[in-house]
């Protein structure tokens, strides 16, 4: 059975790996990171029962995890003008997209 500081130490480190990734805002490791932590705490957990540090370890990231959601979701709704305003757009786009590749076709022959 692995060592309880290292089961401390492992939760620690996996809600400082989501705190780091929301804080720099690299979407794509926070994603990394909570798809990794289900399994791990899963894992962790079959170890055995967690003691009163292991417990308090974990309420802190949940509180990470949590905190991570929130910024997410915050970034979304900031980025719902730019895909609204887009979406608007898409008509115009394609028009421009099609009227542009004729031009382009005509002036190679």
């Amino acid at each position: 059975m692995a060592d309880k500081t290292d089961r401390q130490a492992r939760l620690a480190h996996l809600g400082n790996s989501l705190q780091d990734a929301a804080a720099r805002e690299d979407w794509d490791r926070l994603g990394e990171q909570a798809r990794a932590l289900f399994p791990a705490l899963r894992a962790l957990a079959a170890q055995g029962p967690w003691n009163a540090g292991e417990r308090a370890v974990l309420n802190r990231v949940r509180a990470q995890h949590d905190a991570a959601a929130h910024q997410v979701a915050a970034a979304a709704r900031a980025l719902e003008p730019r895909l609204e305003e887009m979406r608007a757009n898409k008509d115009g786009w394609i028009a421009y997209a099609m009227h542009s590749e004729t031009e382009s076709g005509a002036s190679q022959e």
